[in-house]
């Protein structure tokens, strides 16, 4: 199993693409008239003040700092964000170099799919809906990278390819996130400015996470099975022996794994579900939910370092593996610079107002469904340059709460708007930085990737507009 590092191919193309949306979003600053709404400090952040909107004069913004934008980031609000996701990543990288080296990983694969090998889509079905449950009842979102090298070999063991392997990861944490039931990063932020009981509405959105959970399923297991029956295909003379018949190429026999390595195995998996408890009191626990990525890094550092001393790897090994692996990873600190740089340059041109100003007021004249469809479409315009669903949540409550009164519709309605809004496309969007880590992690370019995930995203779309359209007609509130 190879180390976690950041493919070069993966990383060109990502980088062109988001240079491209840099620049992109500099010209919106020149075509965009500059406005501002009024601000007040509240105890978690600033809150727009409705109707305060005022056109102001353009900044002095010039064409060159579109370029420097992802350096100016670390001296933007969002540096802090930057920072701890890169040191983040460096610390997985590292862990899971160091499980490597001592072939943790190998075993803890192996032991999984000797025991599945007649059971995958099964197997497939349960690691998708922990990582949907992660993010929908927990809010976990970035951490989900820590997952991609394991699911890509899990599934590389059943015969399937690495788009499955993101499929059972980032990409089901991502839609758990969309599909939130009691995500405090969205569902909890948007409810508490909106002036809504924390997690009320919970059935409603209860029923949202299982047809979303059904859709996901369906579409990555026919994905498994489209896999197998290329390999089948391209192997006639395996296919009555192989995947079709229930066998796991490589698996069959143990490979060639120490009594140490499978030691160290179980500690892993007894270290995973301390982090897992970990992860939950982050999220659950008052004041930790701020702190729950460098706990998160803490909590797997001390896991991938215990479990790669339990299979017996000496301590100048282990710091020698995990030294390599975070250099290997520290690529990606461009990736999120770049990524956070595409929001810089639309605030920094001061119009970023102006686009929520001219979409409030479209949704002020709009039907009851006009009025939920169009709170979904802001919001998902929105994600495009702010993927932080609590940063969203205090832009766009403050307007989306009166508005929906104005409009007969309940603020429930409009708190799922958002989240549907909010969620579904960070698993698209070449801005959000947690894909493009995931992504070149797994060596998969954006473009390859996007090709595989539209149908599902637009299904996923078509099946989130359906449901709100069904809690306008029902009133739910």
């Amino acid at each position: 199993m190879k180390n976690v590092s950041i493919g070069a191919k993966a990383f060109v193309v990502s980088a062109l693409i988001l240079a491209g949306l840099m620049v992109a979003a500099g010209i919106l600053t020149r075509v965009v008239p500059a406005g501002t709404y009024e601000r007040i400090e509240g105890p978690s952040g600033p809150t727009l003040v409705p109707g305060s909107y005022r056109v102001t004069e353009r900044p002095d913004y010039p064409a060159w700092r579109w370029l420097t934008a992802p350096a100016e980031v670390l001296g933007s609000p969002d540096a802090l964000t930057a920072l701890v996701i890169i040191a983040f990543i460096a610390v997985a990288g590292g862990s899971f170099a160091g499980l490597n080296e001592a072939r943790v990983l190998e075993a803890a694969v192996a032991v999984l799919a000797r025991r599945y090998r007649t059971r995958r889509f099964r197997l497939l079905a349960a690691v998708s809906l922990f990582g949907m449950l992660l993010g929908s009842l927990m809010g976990v979102f970035e951490e989900s990278v820590l997952l991609v090298p394991v699911a890509a070999a899990l599934a590389a063991s059943f015969g399937w390819d690495v788009l499955t392997g993101l499929g059972m990861s980032v990409l089901a944490v991502g839609f758990g996130f969309s599909a939130a039931v009691s995500n405090p990063f969205s569902i909890g932020t948007a409810q508490r400015l909106a002036g809504i009981p924390m997690f009320s509405g919970a059935p409603f959105r209860i029923l949202v996470l299982a047809a979303c959970y059904g859709l996901y399923v369906l579409f990555l297991t026919r994905h498994a099975r489209r896999v197998e029956r290329r390999a089948a295909a391209a192997s006639p003379e395996d296919a009555g022996s192989s995947i079709s018949a229930g066998a796991v190429p490589g698996a069959a026999a143990d490979p060639d794994l120490s009594p140490e390595s499978y030691r160290g195995a179980r500690a892993f998996g007894y270290s995973m579900a301390t982090l897992l408890a970990v992860v939950l009191a982050a999220a659950l626990v008052p004041g930790l939910s701020d702190y729950s990525l460098p706990i998160m890094a803490l909590a797997f550092l001390a896991a991938g370092f215990v479990s790669s001393r339990a299979a017996g790897l000496p301590l100048a090994r282990w710091f020698r593996a995990f030294g390599g692996g975070a250099l290997g990873v520290l690529p990606a600190g461009v990736l999120i610079l770049m990524a956070l740089s595409v929001k810089r340059i639309v605030m920094a041109g001061g119009v970023l107002d102006t686009i929520l100003f001219g979409a409030a007021e479209a949704v002020s004249g709009a039907s009851g469904y006009g009025a939920a469809a169009a709170m979904y479409l802001l919001t998902l315009g929105l994600n495009f340059f702010i993927g932080s669903a609590s940063a969203k949540a205090f832009l766009l409550m403050p307007l989306l709460a009166p508005l929906a009164d104005l409009t007969d519709i309940s603020r429930q309605i409009a708190v799922q708007a958002f989240a549907f809004g909010d969620g579904f496309s960070n698993m698209l969007y070449p801005t959000n930085a947690v894909l493009l880590i995931a992504l070149s992690i797994a060596g998969v370019s954006w473009t390859k990737y996007a090709k595989w995930v539209l149908p599902l995203q637009a299904a996923a779309f078509v099946l989130t507009m359906g449901l709100l359209m069904l809690s306008v007609a029902f009133g739910y509130g």
